[in-house]
């Protein structure tokens, strides 16, 4: 009897421990399937709250988020959005760490890692290369404006993004996430729709938790865009806020970088230490007297209250979902005291024609100048020679034309009275006879609209499928705007527009934050296979 009830215990006994094995067998598979799970929706105040009480250190969080590029973007479900980890992320973060030890002044992005669109010059070894193969071996021989302000406030580069190529400036047909260095970057709520573009990597990385922050640049949509089809926040500062030197451009007029992140909160911190005037780029000049270099103070919960804001009703009527959707929010903003009412925009057609045209003129001059910074390493000198490269390549005429490349090379310089009276045409549209007017007349805070519709499904045949959006005001003034997720179409995000006059972002942060604050739409991505 003793025998057979040690024998029933010495069972029980194994049972147990192999029950007990398989349970940490499946545990430990199901934290090798959720690396960096515990950085979730993490905020920038949360991170450096932790850094502080000494939860986790400068490293943990870093390698956490290469972790979790590794695992999600370059595994399964592989959405592509990364194109190059910083070999030396996990250098500077320990350094980082050696100096929190020894007491030194943190700033205020101390330990957020963050990931550059690939247009945005770093002094590493990483390239930049715009997407675009030509460039697939250049690295820059000095940090861009950006890159340096990030390393000053503390901020970890960790890795760098895809983007459309040339920031979608290149073929009259092409899909927004593809470039001939990265290939094409998937949605993360739904693989087979499209991320937007141009920044869409930036956008994709904020929305799959790869990174705390990404830096985003635009010309008109490539900030707010791949915001909205990828439930996030974006800021498009007014041009000249942060400085444009050390990325390859588009539009001397139109371009900006700007902060890409999960809530308002983290963009305006963002926003705030980007900003500076820097001798290499002449528009910065005009931000004197009007930046910052702290916009938190202008997260009010209640900033909604008492302002009398413009709906663009004219930017609406493209999609019945995305109009529903539009009238919830108002009808949230007008809930916590807000005065809402209906304006008209001026017809986009006319200036944005010549905004084309200047688009043309200013990316030939522009990318001559950036060719000309890579100094004898350039592997081309201007538009003429990249075409001619393209046309010989594999992987750059496979898909797309390159027919915008083509006419910018047909311009002249930007002496040329064509260039001139387009210029004057889109500016005078835009600011005086536009959103200067319109708010004027109606003695509005801001204005708002939808900022797209909800993403379409990504086609390498025939291109982006573009439904609707409100970019192209704010974009061409040269006026800020910043968006934040509305709501859920289905199983896709759509956000909606917050946009003002010129250096009005601390407003309008204060009525974003506000709205957000109340509705709380954002929600993470599930990767699903289909809609």
């Amino acid at each position: 009897m003793k025998n057979i009830h040690a024998k029933f215990t010495f069972g029980l006994a194994l049972f147990i421990l192999l029950l007990i094995a398989c349970q940490n067998s499946d545990n430990k598979k199901k934290q090798a399937g959720d690396k960096g799970r515990w950085l979730e929706e993490m905020t920038i105040p949360k991170l450096q709250f932790g850094y502080r009480e000494g939860q986790f250190s400068v490293a943990d969080v870093v390698s956490a988020y290469i972790d979790r590029i590794m695992e999600i973007d370059m595994n399964g479900p592989a959405l592509n959005s990364v194109l190059v980890i910083n070999p030396d992320a996990m250098e500077i973060a320990e350094e980082l760490d050696k100096e929190m030890a020894e007491g030194k002044k943190a700033g205020p992005l101390f330990g957020v890692p963050v990931i550059l669109k690939d247009n945005i010059d770093t002094h590493d070894r990483m390239a930049t290369t715009a997407g675009a193969t030509v460039l697939k071996n250049s690295f820059a021989p000095a940090d861009s404006y950006v890159a340096a302000k990030l390393r000053e406030a503390g901020a970890v580069i960790i890795a760098k993004s895809n983007l459309s190529e040339w920031a979608n400036f290149r073929a009259k047909v092409s899909s927004s996430g593809w470039s001939g260095v990265g290939g094409q970057t998937l949605n993360p709520y739904v693989l087979d729709r499209n991320p937007c573009g141009s920044s869409s990597g930036s956008g994709v990385a904020v929305s799959a938790n790869l990174c705390m922050a990404a830096i985003g640049t635009e010309t008109n949509g490539s900030i707010v865009c791949p915001s909205n089809n990828n439930g996030i926040v974006g800021i498009k500062p007014t041009v000249g806020l942060i400085s444009r030197s050390g990325i390859v451009p588009i539009s001397y007029t139109q371009d900006t970088p700007g902060p890409m992140c999960r809530t308002v909160t983290d963009a305006a911190i963002m926003l705030g230490a980007l900003t500076g005037i820097d001798p290499n780029d002449g528009k910065t000049k005009q931000s004197e007297g009007k930046a910052l270099k702290d916009y938190s103070k202008y997260l009010n919960a209640d900033g909604l209250s008492g302002k009398k804001i413009g709906v663009i009703k004219n930017l609406m009527g493209f999609s019945d979902k995305v109009d529903t959707l539009m009238r919830r929010a108002i009808a949230d903003m007008e809930s916590k005291g807000a005065v809402v009412i209906e304006v008209d925009a001026p017809e986009s057609a006319g200036y944005e024609n010549a905004s084309m045209e200047v688009m043309l003129y200013e990316f030939k001059d522009g990318l001559k100048r950036y060719f000309a910074s890579l100094g004898e390493k350039a592997p081309v000198k201007n538009i003429k020679e990249l075409i001619e490269f393209n046309r010989r390549d594999s992987v750059e005429l496979k898909y797309f034309d390159q027919k915008i490349l083509i006419d910018a090379d047909k311009k002249g310089d930007l002496a040329s009275p064509g260039y001139k009276k387009a210029l004057e045409q889109m500016l005078l549209a835009t600011r005086k006879n536009g959103i200067d007017k319109i708010m004027k007349e109606n003695k509005l805070d801001a204005l708002i609209a939808p900022t797209g519709s909800p993403a379409w499904k990504t086609d390498l045949l025939n291109g982006d499928h573009y439904v609707g959006g409100s970019s192209s005001l704010a974009a061409i003034s040269g006026y800020p705007a910043i968006t934040v997720p509305m709501g859920f179409i289905g199983e896709m995000p759509v956000g909606i527009t917050f946009f003002g006059r010129a250096w009005s972002e601390p407003l309008l942060i204060e009525i974003a934050y506000g709205y957000e604050q109340m509705t709380l739409h954002r929600k993470p991505p599930r990767y699903l296979v289909t809609d």
